[in-house]
């Protein structure tokens, strides 16, 4: 018998891009479960300013805070890679010790004890290019649970903190575990909530790609303050052979623009918009390596289908066989033995060598991923003669299973 899972609306508020703004002045915290903060909390990460917004994150009320933000960690990263892509710039190491003084000239600043206000927050977790499992405990709460992947880095450009260069960029995302439900990035996907003011697309090509082969519930991002918004993506999965296609890209009308209303993105099912993503992980999940994240990736079998063998190609069970065997000989070049299907006892044609087994296997139920650009400030940095122009947070409210029942 098969374990249904209880499901139930779980809101996040989503922000980042706040460059010092505070709520209450700049904008409006509204209520929900978990808050996310997904970068550039500053404008040069000076004590002053990471103090200011830590004390305003902690005395906010949500049960879980999360802060993506973090220092170079040479166990998760390669050592190779290189500094330099986000304003809170005290929180790489590196890239302080080598470039601070062109910020902080006349008043250097200590990046231990920067970092220390997000390491010693009782209420604050600090997500640094890792991942983790978040189980909301409050009787009030949901009681909700939901894995978590969160990474402060984006492309190079100009003399900034987690930069990472385009040929690292795969190295770089394929660290995200297959199984996350909820993937927090401070640059964008490629073509995802990336328009910059000059029409031009600024995210990232590996991430989508790798968003392809995640495909979690949410994939929260900004960076690119114009690129403010909200995309539902479902993704093409019915032609195993080719990687990262997308079938459509559903566009938002924030119900929020112009009025007093929230900016919300429903994913629940009681208003019949659920996000068809089950965070199905797969058969098996293996252990992580020591020296990699957290991730954890599906196992696969090689074993051909029942349902192949046995006349799903049309004639006899001979006539089958044959059809078989002269596909993956001739055609694939592969031998059937060694041949897994690329829906786990789903049947189908067995995929060539371009098929991405990993994303695939067990994994069909990944249909959709909402995309979110919630971006706090509006206007580009640094600001214009037209002043600073703020955003509403965005709100999501999506249905995750309850792992106390």
């Amino acid at each position: 018998m098969v374990d249904i899972p209880v499901m139930r609306k779980t809101r996040f508020v989503c922000i980042l891009d706040t460059h010092n703004a505070s709520p209450g002045g700049a904008f409006q915290l509204p209520k929900g479960d978990v808050l996310i903060h997904a970068g550039d909390m500053t404008n040069q990460g000076s004590f002053k300013e990471l103090q200011k917004t830590v004390n305003w994150i902690e005395e906010s009320d949500f049960e879980c805070k999360i802060v993506i933000a973090g220092t170079f960690n040479l166990d998760v990263v390669d050592q190779n890679l290189k500094n330099a892509g986000n304003h809170d710039i005290t929180l790489d190491t590196d890239f302080y010790a080598q470039f601070g003084l062109y910020f902080h000239n006349q008043e250097p600043q200590d990046s231990k004890k920067c970092q220390e206000l997000l390491e010693r927050s009782h209420s604050i977790l600090w997500l640094k290019h890792e991942s983790g499992t978040i189980k909301l405990a409050s009787p009030t709460g949901p009681r909700t649970s939901f894995k978590l992947f969160g990474s402060p880095f984006s492309p190079a450009k100009g003399m900034w903190a987690f930069g990472y260069d385009p040929d690292e960029a795969s190295q770089i995302w394929n660290k995200i575990p297959l199984d996350t439900d909820i993937v927090v990035t401070h640059t964008p996907a490629k073509y995802h909530c990336d328009e910059t003011k000059e029409r031009r697309a600024a995210g990232c090509t590996a991430l989508r790609e790798t968003l392809w082969r995640v495909r979690p519930r949410l994939a929260i991002c900004g960076h690119i303050h114009e690129g403010r918004d909200v995309e539902r993506v479902r993704w093409d999965l019915g032609a195993p052979n080719i990687k990262y296609k997308e079938w459509s890209s559903e566009p938002w009308v924030d119900p929020g623009g112009e009025n007093k209303k929230l900016s919300l993105v429903d994913l629940t099912r009681k208003h019949g918009a659920a996000i068809e993503n089950d965070g199905s992980i797969g058969d098996t999940i293996n252990e992580p390596v020591a020296g990699q994240s957290k991730a954890t990736l599906p196992t696969i079998v090689p074993t051909i289908p029942q349902q192949i063998i046995e006349g799903s190609m049309a004639g006899s069970k001979r006539t089958a066989k044959v059809g078989l065997s002269r596909i993956v000989n001739s055609v694939l070049a592969i031998p059937p033995e060694a041949m897994p299907p690329a829906t786990r006892g789903q049947g189908g044609m067995p995929p060539s060598l371009r098929c991405d087994l990993e994303a695939l296997s067990g994994r069909l139920g990944r249909k959709e991923t909402c995309f979110i650009n919630a971006a706090i400030m509006a206007s580009s940095w640094p600001h214009g003669g037209g002043g600073k122009k703020f955003n509403k947070p965005i709100v999501v409210d999506v249905d995750l299973p309850v792992w106390d029942r």
